[in-house]
């Protein structure tokens, strides 16, 4: 009997297990890369001599030009080429990028910079998601998938007590002074600090193993990007009212870049008071969150409920979004923070289940690029909108003490459309189980 079609068996749970711990921890490195940035804003808009706007420029579409344009031909590549290799390079990319941000002497510089981090970074989510499903059967992808995304949270936690450290220590300490450079100021050691880890890490993914692919030959076997648009664009209504409720997410969760501002130029909080606060929240209820909507998705699927991803993360729309409203209005700083801390939970439910959602309707050959296609347009929206729309609200209309009113606004912009569009988007997606999978 010829076998040749025949799927490959997933992994035993002990490789599986240390290849989701490993994607896990690059994606908590590559979070505090990427945001360590918000937390060190008046220091360098000080000393590079920016604006606001400059500012939500480098926090967004700096970043997102090519973290978002370049995932989806690396989706591409990713359901062709050894994933562990890509990744590899994409955490030697990024790293030497966010080494040489603390090195910036102009805006130019930095721009070039954070590019060169969303360049790499770009490199992760495509392929980690792939390796993941083709890790777990269907029924046990919530789990893993919602460890990974908890780095979201436990990347932002880290990057906050990363940046308390540094900015307390700068106030008792001189700068730092390294050969060939001459002396640093603290917030430029906190780049080279936060870029430190991903070059121990490259090295261990260039010589991981990775799974096979699951699936029979002729699914196994990747199609064009062209078939991959082609099959959204049939679809395109249901594709996209499903990804209003994660662009909605990373637009607020981005335009967060400013909080820390926000509660010094507001209820005049140290920002390296606000870091600890913030880091030791979210380290906690972050990926307690996550674990326990990956729990429960996996849990109701098990039940019956396929469509238990998506009903999760309209739970996390309609939970978020009074609190992201809401929470920057207040008069008292402890409870705006205790109030945006609950939209924290709203936000880990949606980030969770996004793409246990989306893999259960993509076709097998096209997954990859279908995973990169939706990072791409989450993260252009959010990268693009979320940080810049502040900062340029923050120049135009509030001014610069209006900044709770710019952050309070973004939600409402974005959220409200998405919550009009929940019963749609439920119906299409239940539709589109069973259904879109077995295309061709």
């Amino acid at each position: 009997m010829n076998n040749s079609n025949a799927a490959p068996p997933y992994p035993s749970p002990g490789p599986a297990w240390l290849l989701v711990a490993l994607l896990t921890v690059a994606y908590v490195v590559s979070f505090v890369d990427r945001y360590i940035l918000s937390l060190l804003i008046e220091p360098v808009k000080a000393d590079l001599g920016l604006t606001d706007f400059q500012i939500g420029l480098l926090l967004g579409p700096a970043f997102g030009i090519f973290y978002a344009t370049m995932g989806l031909p690396l989706g591409y590549l990713a359901d062709r080429s050894r994933r562990t290799w890509i990744v590899s390079a994409g955490i030697a990319i990024w790293s030497a990028a966010t080494a040489l941000s603390g090195l910036a002497r102009s805006f130019g510089h930095m721009f070039v910079a954070r590019v060169s981090v969303g360049v790499g970074e770009a490199t992760l989510s495509p392929c980690a998601m792939s390796l993941i499903a083709d890790s777990f059967p269907a029924d046990r992808r919530g789990k893993p998938i919602a460890l990974y995304s908890s780095a979201i949270s436990v990347g932002a936690a880290l990057a906050a007590l990363l940046g308390a450290a540094v900015l307390t220590w700068a106030g008792t300490s001189e700068s730092l002074e390294l050969p060939l450079v001459g002396p640093l100021a603290p917030w430029r050691t906190a780049f080279l600090i936060a870029a430190a880890p991903g070059f121990v890490l490259a090295p261990i993914f260039f010589v991981l193993r990775e799974p096979g692919r699951i699936g029979t030959a002729a699914q196994r076997e990747p199609r064009h990007l062209g078939h991959m648009l082609r099959h959204v664009g049939r679809h395109v209504l249901t594709y996209g009212c499903f990804v209003t409720v994660f662009c909605y997410m990373t637009i607020t969760a981005y335009s967060h870049g400013w909080l820390a501002v926000t509660f010094q130029r507001t209820w005049g909080w140290p920002v390296e008071t606000y870091a600890l606060y913030n880091g030791l929240t979210l380290i906690v209820v972050g990926p307690a969150s996550v674990m326990f909507a990956g729990w429960l998705s996996d849990r109701l699927t098990r039940r019956g409920h396929t469509d238990a991803p998506m009903r999760i993360a309209l739970l996390g729309l309609f939970l978020s979004l009074p609190f992201a409203v809401i929470g920057p209005l207040l008069e008292s700083g402890i409870a705006a923070f205790v109030v945006l801390s609950a939209f924290t939970v709203g936000a880990a439910f949606i980030s969770s289940v996004g793409v246990t959602a989306l893999l259960q309707i993509v076709p097998t050959r096209i997954r990859a690029q279908t995973i990169a296609l939706y990072y791409m347009t989450i993260s252009l929206t959010g990268l693009f909108l979320g940080p810049s729309l502040v900062g340029l609200l923050n120049d135009t209309v509030f001014g610069e003490d209006g900044v709770r009113y710019s952050v309070a606004l973004i939600p409402l912009i974005f959220g409200l459309p998405a919550m009009l569009l929940a019963p749609l988007t439920l119906k299409l997606y239940r539709r589109a189980l069973g259904t879109l999978t077995s295309e061709d």
